[in-house]
């Protein structure tokens, strides 16, 4: 079953600037807030098709091994699952992340400017490689190590 492999977010009073980087910091869990994202985070409020990073911990490791930085946050990712492969999801799929959360897959997540600066490399790469973008559908806490149920986009309600 896949899972939570690991969580980081962007405290809202940063601001990324040269030297260029993600300026994540690891958690253990996280507080998703329904239409708004992580609590606490840049981030949330901000866009609605933009709430949430999520990538495959699998995807990365195949990055890794090309060069890539894949350690938590150097893609600019904020949950990273394991043993899912999220490309493969059509938009509105739910991913239900814990006992309480629901996200809502809304599309592939597009590789872009500041992660070619920050990575030293062409963006373009790694397109549809780098997960997806999604909303936040119900309100509750995720940790490393919770479980993810996956309701495909035609069954979503």
């Amino acid at each position: 079953m896949p899972e939570v492999h690991s969580l980081v977010y962007q405290p809202a009073k940063t601001i990324q600037k040269p030297p260029y980087a993600f300026n994540r910091q690891p958690a253990e869990a996280l507080n998703l807030i329904a239409g708004q994202g992580i609590e606490g985070d840049y981030k949330a409020g901000r866009n609605p098709r933009r709430q949430l990073n999520i990538v495959s911990r699998e995807q990365f490791d195949a990055l890794a091994e090309t060069g890539w930085r894949t350690a938590p946050g150097e893609m600019g990712e904020q949950i990273t699952l394991s043993g899912i492969d999220l490309e493969a999801l059509p938009a509105g799929t739910r991913l239900q992340i814990g006992d309480q959360a629901i996200v809502e897959v809304i599309a592939l997540r597009e590789p872009c400017d500041w992660l070619a600066r920050v990575q030293g490399r062409n963006h373009h790469d790694v397109e549809g490689k780098v997960g997806v973008m999604a909303g936040v559908v119900e309100s509750g806490t995720i940790k490393v190590g919770d479980t993810v149920q996956v309701v495909l986009a035609e069954k979503a309600e």
